[in-house]
């Protein structure tokens, strides 16, 4: 004869397993992919909520999160796009002391980063000023907070002009990256996520821009307001926010937001 399973015991694996199996969508800005996926994975193993993300530029997810894509909570390399998202009616930041205002979880850098083969002088302030840097990658200002961030600094060295004519523009932060990478450009002005990465801090090495050159790269979650899993995204806001995790975020490049 077949054992029969007391009711209350198959409740509670059938509960078990529907925990294990929560999931939530993050759109996640590019500057992020460095950085994001084994903190992801240390969320999974300490609430059992599985979180999968997708990186794209900050505006391009939040064309996508206005347009309905499924995603529960967006992680943005600036401030502008989630209040975007706020103001809209489709996201908030509810549970901070301010559900109008985004909540802050990390600051970004920029670095100007160039291959170690490139036959330039080292990466500085002067190397933009170089005559010999004839192809620089930036992110695309309309799409990417680095990107405006690069064209800012440019700018206030008083060399966009000159420099206007050599710009590689790539899609998004990861992109220029590699652009600078595998030789498409000379040099790329990229986050400081990317420049720590193994690969780009063995290849090459990297310059700080000074932040007086460049508006504060302030980084801004918000809760896509049709989410489903609210309470799984409160969890991950707080996980993110916990000091274990800032100083990780701040071995990987990103300035703790407190």
């Amino acid at each position: 004869m077949r054992r029969m399973v007391p009711a209350a015991i198959l409740a509670g694996i059938l509960a078990g397993t529907l925990a294990a199996k929560a999931q939530i969508r993050v759109a996640a800005a590019a500057d992020l992919q460095p950085v994001l996926p084994p903190i992801l994975a240390q969320f999974e193993q300490a609430t059992g909520v599985q979180a999968e993300a997708t990186y794209q530029a900050s505006a391009m997810l939040t064309t996508e999160i206005e347009n309905g894509a499924p995603f529960d909570v967006f992680l943005s390399a600036d401030l502008s796009y989630p209040k975007r998202l706020i103001d809209a009616g489709v996201a908030d930041a509810a549970g901070s002391a301010d559900s109008t205002t985004p909540i802050t979880y990390a600051m970004g850098t920029l670095v100007l980063w160039e291959r170690k083969n490139a036959h330039l002088p080292p990466p500085s302030l002067e190397l933009l000023r170089s005559a010999a840097l004839q192809r620089l990658a930036i992110a695309n200002p309309d799409r990417a907070p680095y990107g405006r961030a690069a064209i800012a600094t440019l700018r206030n060295l008083k060399l966009y002009d000159a420099l206007k004519p050599r710009l590689v523009t790539a899609e998004n932060i990861a992109q220029t990256a590699q652009f600078a990478d595998s030789g498409n450009a000379d040099a790329g002005l990229i986050s400081l996520t990317s420049a720590l990465t193994p690969r780009l801090r063995a290849e090459g090495t990297y310059f700080v821009i000074p932040r007086e050159l460049y508006p504060p790269i302030a980084q801004g979650a918000v809760i896509v307001s049709s989410t489903k899993q609210r309470p799984a995204v409160h969890k991950l806001l707080d996980f993110l926010l916990s000091p274990a995790v800032q100083a990780e975020l701040a071995r990987s490049g990103l300035t703790p937001a407190r």
